[in-house]
């Protein structure tokens, strides 16, 4: 089920790339990327002996089901010669992730509990959500979707009258949420196309598009996107970015010229990171982020604990540390700096709020 996930992404990549020809800055950035850890390594300078728990070559489980990719745009912002630095931790494969110490899932979020129809997940009240497509500009090692079976669901071109049934036959949904995989990766017509039939429901208020592309690979918010999210952001539903930087040193100048040029098409902007041991979990590095995204038009939104999925327990920060950092970057921030702190936990109907309940 993993090698059928790695090999519907790069066929879903390569005709993508067919359909555009010459191949655009944000295509060719993926072209250019590492596949593998020794490449990325070795372009910042970084010898493999260095790393402690590097994942061993001769371990291909790891490589095969969830292959490492890395778009050059992020490597850029790596650190050369610092095997620590937060970006790179964020994407180097490690042989901790062979391990699968209990409660690490497969399914860790219950997506396919919820699953309603092919593609579509509903778990919250007024909402569903779309897999729009397998492929991602980066494998974030800790993701909670490395198992996810999208060969089996994602919903294609041709599935729109059968969600415009879907939703028309429930009018307690008014938000549609676009996900992936990232659904900024499907073509520009594509995503038009799907915005014509969103903006023809009239009970949908909301488009929401869940994308790691303003971070891992802005060149990605070309003209033509741009020009159909401005089109959809002038009638009277809203769109809505959530974006997901994890640290401060993702932002640079690329980062935020794009966000500069989406809240001039009026697109509400949101952030959601995840606390990752030995990345982020410091509440000074999350005092800065939350002071850049803001500067540049991103509103700090949610702070996950990590979703418990197999393969990724070496990033898990305890949920008493998780309380302390937030106490002290709460104390240190005005309230709308502050995003809430929350875990996904399976089949409860709304993202789990983390109080102080804990003895800190």
């Amino acid at each position: 089920m993993e090698i059928q996930t790695s090999v519907q992404e790069r066929e879903s990549v390569e005709q993508m790339n067919d359909s555009l020809a010459p191949l655009k800055t944000w295509q060719r950035q993926l072209q250019e990327g590492f596949r593998y850890p020794e490449e990325l390594l070795k372009f910042l300078d970084i010898k493999p002996d260095s790393i402690d728990s590097i994942l061993d070559p001769s371990l291909s489980s790891v490589t095969l089901g969830f292959p490492m990719k890395v778009p050059m745009s992020l490597a850029q912002r790596m650190e050369k010669g610092n095997s620590r630095d937060p970006l790179l931790l964020q994407v180097l494969p490690r042989n901790e992730e062979l391990d699968s110490p209990s409660p690490f899932l497969t399914d860790s979020v219950g997506d396919l509990a919820a699953t309603k129809d092919k593609g579509v997940i509903q778990k919250y009240h007024g909402r569903i959500l779309v897999i729009m497509t397998g492929a991602c500009a980066v494998h974030c090692r800790y993701c909670f979707r490395r198992h996810f079976p999208y060969s089996e669901n994602t919903v294609s071109t041709h599935y729109k009258d059968h969600l415009m049934k879907i939703i028309n036959e429930d009018p307690t949904i008014e938000e549609i949420i676009f996900s992936g995989g990232d659904p900024l990766l499907i073509t520009n017509e594509a995503l038009n196309s799907w915005a014509q039939v969103i903006k023809a429901l009239p009970q949908i208020k909301r488009w929401r598009l869940h994308s790691r592309l303003l971070s891992v690979l802005p060149a990605r918010f070309d003209q033509g996107l741009l020009e159909i999210l401005n089109d959809f952001s002038t009638s009277e539903k809203k769109i809505i970015l959530v974006s997901h930087f994890n640290h401060p040193n993702e932002i640079n100048e690329e980062v935020q010229q794009t966000a500069n040029k989406l809240q001039k098409i009026k697109i509400t902007l949101l952030n959601q990171s995840v606390l990752l041991r030995d990345i982020n979990d410091n509440y000074l590095i999350l005092k800065q982020l939350s002071e850049k995204l803001f500067d540049i038009g991103l509103l700090p939104y949610y702070l996950h604990l990590l979703d418990r999925t197999k393969g990724t327990h070496h990033f898990e920060v305890s949920e008493v540390q998780a309380l302390k950092i937030y106490h002290e970057l709460s104390s240190s921030l005005s309230g709308y700096l502050v995003p809430k702190l929350v875990r996904e936990i399976m089949g409860e109907p709304y993202k789990t709020p983390i109080h102080r309940s804990a003895q800190l």
